[in-house]
């Protein structure tokens, strides 16, 4: 540790248990969930936040991944050194190494000047590396030994840069089956893998809608956005039913939309989008295609295949998890098991 951080250590190392706890209360205040799923999460970063060890985000776009990192910085001891925060997917490979290590001058075409890297620039806090998933084999590499040894070259550059930095990674993919493809080194996921949290996703977590909901329109009001009172019942119904594909970001993004068409007054039903509403604002379930042809169609085999779908959707959504499954589709998990034996259902590999 560098003697700024050691000594930050120190100091938290005297305070209370229930006041580490008020810590990540207070770091965790722009994180919005009361519902389980995220009191898991919230619980995890309570525990996890003062130590050093590596830990690793997984979840959709649009989850919040950046915003627990930035939590769970706040909550440690490092919150008085910086955060810095770089998404892997979003930089060029070939400028990547700079970004993250930096550059002297003279490197490469274009390298005018000298340039701190990330890492340096994190030195004593924490770095967050977005979409790590994204990243090249090579770079991998140089990550792996960032990881081991905490220190690094910058690109050209003869001297060795020591560091000491917390790194939080996150990312969209399933890095175990990217080992597996062989895109993701193994040696790398495994020391990346040492705190997973896994953040859900909004359609898991519909509870919190209501929540967040009025947590965006606060804040739009605020901003002189808009004067929206709220939401209606309805509406509130068909925004818990919709599935919220790009989660969280999807729904802030409306909210600020409607906010700023309708300005004031509550957002009802007809305000929401189309693909939301559905026919008469419900949601209704897929029906599967019917040729009926000359000869008709059999009732029975149609309805079989129907629930043969459904079923399998809700394995395929709760990753075959059957008393999840279950409880999506209302059934006992006795009745889900004898249905998936008779339909002889197998999970794709």
């Amino acid at each position: 540790m560098t003697g700024l951080s050691a000594s930050n250590a120190a100091q938290d190392s005297y305070l209370s248990e229930e006041e580490k706890v008020r810590y990540a209360d207070k770091a965790l205040k722009n994180v919005i969930g009361k519902s389980p799923a995220m009191q898991k999460v919230f619980n995890m970063v309570r525990r996890v936040s003062n130590s050093d060890s590596t830990i690793l985000i997984n979840g959709e776009t649009g989850t919040g991944k950046g915003l627990l990192a930035k939590a769970i910085h706040k909550a440690s001891y490092r919150r008085k050194r910086p955060f810095v925060s770089i998404n892997c997917g979003a930089i060029p490979e070939n400028l990547l190494e700079s970004e993250l290590f930096g550059h002297v001058k003279g490197a490469f075409t274009g390298a005018t000047a000298s340039k701190v890297g990330k890492f340096e620039a994190a030195n004593g806090g924490t770095i967050f590396l977005d979409e790590i998933g994204d990243m090249s084999h090579d770079l991998q590499v140089k990550l792996l030994k960032v990881l081991e040894e905490q220190e690094f070259e910058p690109v050209g550059a003869c001297r060795t840069v020591k560091v000491d930095v917390r790194i939080i990674a996150a990312t969209h993919r399933d890095l175990e089956e990217e080992v597996q493809k062989g895109s993701f080194r193994e040696d790398l996921f495994y020391r990346l893998y040492v705190i997973p949290i896994r953040l859900p996703a909004l359609r898991q977590r519909k509870e919190d809608i209501p929540l967040l909901t009025q947590h965006f329109l606060n804040r739009l009001n605020n901003k002189m956005v808009s004067n929206i009172q709220g939401v209606s019942q309805e509406a509130m119904r068909i925004m818990q039913n919709y599935d919220w594909p790009g989660n969280i970001r999807e729904l802030a993004n409306l909210l600020e939309r409607l906010a700023v068409l309708k300005g004031e007054d509550y957002i009802e039903a007809e305000d929401l989008p189309q693909k939301m509403l559905g026919k008469n604002g419900k949601r209704s379930l897929p029906l599967p295609e019917c040729d009926f042809g000359e000869e008709g169609i059999s009732l029975s085999t149609a309805v079989s295949e129907f629930e043969k779908s459904l079923i399998y959707k809700s394995l395929e959504k709760t990753d075959w998890v059957k008393n999840k499954a279950a409880k999506l589709l209302k059934v006992k998990r006795t009745t889900l098991v004898e249905k998936i034996k008779r339909y002889d259902l197998k999970k794709c590999a």
